[in-house]
């Protein structure tokens, strides 16, 4: 069966994720880390991508972002991914591939979804017992939106500035809300729909994202194929 083009949809929100290949590591160095953090926010400025939190992991990494049109999302990570696998090959003295195949992702339902996403991203360390606490890890966006670091490659959402009338109270509520922690069902929800391509919401939510692309974006029912109906302007 043909892999389903990966969904790109301009004005909401996307979870990303891009694994080593064979779960191989994919940082040898925190300059390493570095250098990925440079790349992903030279190309996201360049192809109006806002990168709204991140994590970098030993093996993989997320993102949750918002592309301004339908292009830039895959743009980007193809200028990201190619450069930094030309750069980890070559101070490695490696050669073949560095990533799993492409990388996936959803679109998430922002009001249910977006702050889960964002928790669930700065809780991504704590789970795989590499830290007690999303503070102690230096390699995602948790710094940033609690006020205990400045980073320029994270665009707070609107959705975060409603957390607060001020930055003070913004990042309070967001490290409470980190510390409330994402249930399981939620967990397995946001891996389960960005590994398989759907899109990730209620089914008002899924219903009209779907007139807006030919894609299929969720799970077919048991039954005959229905044809698939042209896309609607947005």
């Amino acid at each position: 069966m043909a892999r389903l083009p990966r969904l790109s949809l301009p004005g909401y929100p996307h979870h990303i994720i891009q694994r080593g290949n064979n779960r191989q590591a994919i940082f040898a160095t925190a300059a390493d880390y570095w250098f990925l953090l440079d790349l992903l926010n030279t190309h996201s400025r360049q192809f109006q991508v806002a990168v709204h939190a991140y994590v970098l992991m030993s093996n993989h990494f997320h993102l949750l972002l918002t592309p301004q049109d339908a292009q830039g999302l895959p743009r980007m990570m193809q200028a990201v991914g190619r450069s930094y696998v030309q750069y980890f090959n070559r101070k490695q003295q490696r050669s073949g591939t560095l990533w799993e195949g492409r990388y996936r992702s959803t679109v998430l339902q922002t009001e249910r979804y977006l702050l889960q996403c964002m928790a669930y991203i700065d809780l991504n360390p704590v789970r795989a017992g590499m830290v007690t606490g999303p503070q102690d890890y230096p390699w995602s966006s948790y710094g940033h939106n609690t006020g205990q670091r400045a980073d320029r490659l994270v665009s707070p959402h609107p959705l975060y500035w409603e957390m607060g009338n001020t930055p003070f109270a913004r990042e309070a509520s967001y490290q409470a809300w980190v510390q409330a922690g994402v249930d399981g069902s939620a967990q397995q929800a946001l891996t389960d729909a960005t590994l398989r391509g759907w899109a990730l919401g209620d089914a008002d939510f899924v219903a009209d994202l779907q007139k807006r692309t030919e894609r299929r974006i969720s799970k077919s029912k048991v039954g005959r194929p229905q044809i698939a109906r042209a896309a609607l302007p947005p």
